[in-house]
């Protein structure tokens, strides 16, 4: 380049063999200095294109640099030497760059470290740094002439902005990136398909990332470990196990991170069964387990409560010495606790070395997690006792625990406690106590802390949309829906079940369609608990061959999906059906759990299948190896007590392997009231109120089983019991969707501003009814106080939104109502006069099944 100086001459020889050949640059650190002294005291390099830096200033800025510093453009010679050369020397450097741009990359693309270089040649690695107070006139006059895109960036440039939007969470903005790179012929490297494979998966961008998968393959990185982890964890968090396999079978050299990632996928995709025999199968071949494999594993037992597998892993944790590790100690913490041994959980926790935050938070999530809110929330007491503050998690973890038990006041407490730390704007935190005040029967307080603020995520729309639902009110849950859709917040898989369970809340079948057609618009992957909430939604909704069409269309059912359809078949009165359809389950080796036997039994006792319930409770351990659970039991006893096996049921309570709770005698207290059997009756009444005082049906179905029998002192002895303890039934309320809008009646609500004109229909209905042969069923304790003229004679809520139909909607339109309780049995009666005196078919859901009404008869046969 001009330069004949034997000093650098000799220096150039120097940097040729240890950086590969760098014309024109020196790198003042220490490796140089210490085998070239001689050459730094007579060579003082300097930044820019024409600025002097003095020795100083130059180590200060490249002291403990690993990079490339190379000093490029100028150099101050030894005295005696011509300043021409130092002239020759940057002209030749930068006619040599704008001669050819394109043979030279762009640094500058998000440069963060000033000793890096601007520009760097691509084969011969000559560096330029822009000095913009000191750059010769026609380098800045050039430089504003040079086209874009004529100097190309580094795949080092590329990487750090991917890298930079990946930390900003801004994934969309990767994934074009990635498309320009490739536009401009820049060949990523391993970093560069790491990222772009992680924005796929976090957006489950499943074709992208097969794209991107084929662009590896073209540049011959399949075989590369690290890329096969990524593609691995890219394709699981698509929901695409078996791509995952395919690419970890194709990995030629497996190492503990590539086991790792198969095992991680198989969690991630719900298949913890298979992510065990991975986990056996890596130690078969020689590898051994990192903490992070060990952490992956556990989580697998948890997810399918593989006790004795997680124990035999807690073991090799033991035996490895990782046992030290906070993420290990954490997930076997989990893993206990999911599979219902808080025990040992407890032990664990006890036996860990140090007790920091994150184990304490650990521990709290499993008390809440196993039901003992009341455990969780001394613990976390104790925890501050060790002065140990509580952050933004562990908050989470107690209001948890707080919803699990219904406990307002100490929720409270906690949300002061918030308060004073700053967390109550945090998404995950605002959403704890939104579900904490809702699971409290608190919906105003769960709607302030919704409304706290200006913004809110995705994750606190969910749990304030899921709250409405709890707490009875659909219809707001519809709107909250939205007024999410009118703020522009995307929703998430979580938000579309919420959602389809406040539509089957409330019988909201349009809104219901409306938003299965926007998950098949929005391109989501539907995962299996949306389907089965679809399918709940449709069957709530009176829409069976809905609920059947969406089970039958959608891929890869899981026991979740099977045992939502065989739920559906039985609400609806199908007992056969859903019992072939269980049949045909188990014929292709579906897992059955405890809750689909809940669905069979419940099918069998509202079809009358005695034979076949008793057959399957006989099967439930020895056959399916499920244990018997307090639902179980409820269905059974429901099933021989509705048919009169009065005595049968009253046995099989007392041979129960576990204590009965209320629930259980409540249920066996209504067979009682249904066959008249005052006796037993006062009996089970007796068990049932001792059981839980504070629970209304028992006083109210032993009331009603009075004033059945006629003992009318007897049943207001009960009703004023019931006042005086202050026992309050919850109000019947239904609802019935007319012109896309949910309406809300109650009893003794006068609010709605139609109301006039709907008593005024159920009047005219009323003489057509008494023409027609209808009398007046006095079964229940309030129907007997009407007929006495002790209370305002009033119309219960869903003649109230059957009128309001009526008027409301053409002449032959079927309705659809849901009540909160279980219809009564003069509205039954009621409901099928008007059926047929109308001439239109009327679907009403109670508190334990449906009812179609056709022409004067109901679906139930009178049997419900």
């Amino acid at each position: 380049m001009g330069v004949t100086s034997p000093d650098l001459l000799h220096l150039s020889a120097h940097l040729n063999t240890n950086y590969d050949r760098h014309v024109l640059v020196g790198k003042p650190c220490s490796r140089i200095a210490a085998k070239s002294s001689c050459h730094q005291r007579h060579l003082t390099p300097t930044f820019g294109a024409l600025s002097r830096s003095s020795d100083s200033s130059i180590r200060s800025r490249l002291s403990g640099k690993d990079e490339l510093s190379c000093l490029a453009v100028h150099l101050q010679f030894p005295k005696g030497h011509p300043s021409s050369v130092e002239e020759e020397s940057v002209e030749r450097l930068w006619q040599e760059f704008f001669s050819d741009p394109s043979q030279w990359w762009d640094h500058r693309f998000d440069k963060r470290n000033l000793c890096y270089p601007d520009f760097k040649h691509k084969h011969t690695k000559e560096a330029l740094w822009l000095d913009k107070r000191s750059n010769p006139k026609w380098v800045k006059r050039e430089l504003a002439l040079l086209a874009a895109g004529a100097v190309q960036r580094s795949v080092f440039s590329w990487n750090a902005i991917l890298g930079q939007h990946i930390k900003d969470r801004q994934y969309l903005k990767v994934i074009k990136l990635f498309r320009k790179m490739k536009e401009e012929a820049v060949k990523p490297d391993t970093f560069t398909f790491s990222r772009v494979l992680d924005a796929c998966g976090r957006l489950a961008a499943l074709e992208e990332g097969r794209h991107v998968h084929i662009e590896i393959i073209r540049c011959e990185f399949q075989s590369n470990p690290s890329v096969g982890s990524a593609l691995i964890d890219m394709y699981a968090k698509c929901g695409s196990l078996d791509d995952a396999g395919r690419v970890f079978k194709s990995l030629p050299n497996r190492d503990v991170i590539c086991w790792t990632s198969i095992i991680g996928a198989c969690v991630k995709c719900g298949q913890g069964s298979i992510a065990l025999e991975f986990f056996r199968q890596m130690q078969l071949e020689g590898v051994e387990p990192s903490t992070v494999t060990f952490v992956c594993a556990l989580n697998a037992c948890s997810s399918v409560l593989a006790l004795d597998e997680g124990m035999r892993i807690h073991v090799q944790v033991l035996s490895s010495g990782c046992i030290s590790d906070d993420f290990v100690e954490t997930a076997l913490i989990d893993m206990y606790a999911k599979c219902g041994s808080i025990e040992e959980a407890r032990r664990v926790f006890e036996n860990m070395h140090t007790h920091d935050r994150v184990c304490w938070t650990a521990m709290i999530f499993a008390y809440a997690k196993c039901g003992q809110g009341d455990k969780a929330l001394q613990l976390y007491f104790h925890m501050q006792l060790h002065h140990i503050e509580p952050d933004k998690v562990t908050f989470v973890g107690v209001l948890n625990a707080c919803a699990s038990i219904a406990a307002l006041e100490e929720g409270r407490y906690i949300h002061l406690q918030i308060l004073r730390n700053g967390f109550e704007l945090d998404d995950f935190v605002r959403s704890a106590l939104v579900d904490m005040y809702a699971k409290c029967d608190s919906i105003e307080e769960a709607c302030r802390s919704f409304n706290i603020g200006h913004l809110c995520g995705v994750v606190c729309w969910n749990a304030m949309i899921q709250g409405f639902t709890k707490c009875g009110f659909g219809e707001r849950a519809l709107e909250l829906y939205r007024q999410m859709h009118l703020q522009q917040i995307e929703p998430d898989n979580v938000t579309y079940a919420c959602i389809l369970n406040a539509c089957a809340s409330v019988a909201a079948l349009k809104e219901g369609r409306r938003v299965h057609a926007k998950i098949l618009q929005s391109g989501f992957k539907v995962d299996d608990f949306v389907i089965s909430c679809l399918i709940d939604m449709y069957s709530k909704c009176g829409s069976i061959e809905e609920a059947y069409r969406a089970f039958i269309t959608s891929r890869n059912c899981d026991c979740v999906s099977w045992t939502a359809m065989i739920g559906a078949f039985a609400i609806h009165g199908r007992g056969k059906e859903a019992i072939q359809l269980f049949n045909q389950m188990c014929q292709e080796c579906m897992e059955v759990s405890d809750v689909t036997f809940v669905c069979i039994f419940s099918a069998c006792s509202h079809a009358c299948l005695v034979n076949e319930g008793h057959y399957y409770f006989e099967c439930l351990t020895p056959i399916y190896g499920v244990s018997p659970t307090v639902e179980h039991f409820v269905c059974m006893i429901d099933l021989l007590g509705r048919v009169g096996y009065l005595l049968e049921a009253e046995n099989m309570i007392k041979n129960m392997p576990r204590e009965c709770n209320a629930t259980v005698w409540s249920t066996l207290l209504a067979a009682c009231k249904i066959h008249g059997n005052v006796e037993m009756g006062e009996r089970i009444a007796e068990r049932a109120l001792k059981l839980d005082p504070d629970c209304a049906s028992g006083y109210v179905l032993l009331s009603n089983l009075y004033a059945g029998a006629g003992m009318w002192e007897r049943g207001d002895g009960i009703h004023r019991l019931r006042i005086n303890r202050q026992v309050h039934k919850p109000p019947g309320c239904s609802w019935i969707e007319v012109h896309d809008h949910v309406h809300r009646f109650s009893a003794n609500d006068g609010s709605h501003p139609q109301i006039f004109q709907v008593h005024a229909e159920l009047k005219s209905l009323s003489a057509e009814m008494k023409k027609a042969g209808y009398l007046p069923e006095t079964g229940g304790f309030m129907d007997a106080l009407e007929n006495k003229g002790k209370v305002f004679s009033c119309y219960h809520s869903e003649r109230l939104a059957i009128a309001f139909g009526l008027i409301s909607t053409p002449p032959g339109t079927p309705l659809h109502v849901v009540k909160n309780l279980r219809v009564c049995g003069d509205c039954h009666t009621s409901i099928k006069f008007i059926s047929k005196i109308v001439g239109r078919v009327m679907v009403v859901r109670d508190a334990r099944r449906f009812h179609h009404f056709e022409n004067g008869s109901c679906s139930c046969g009178d049997y419900w």
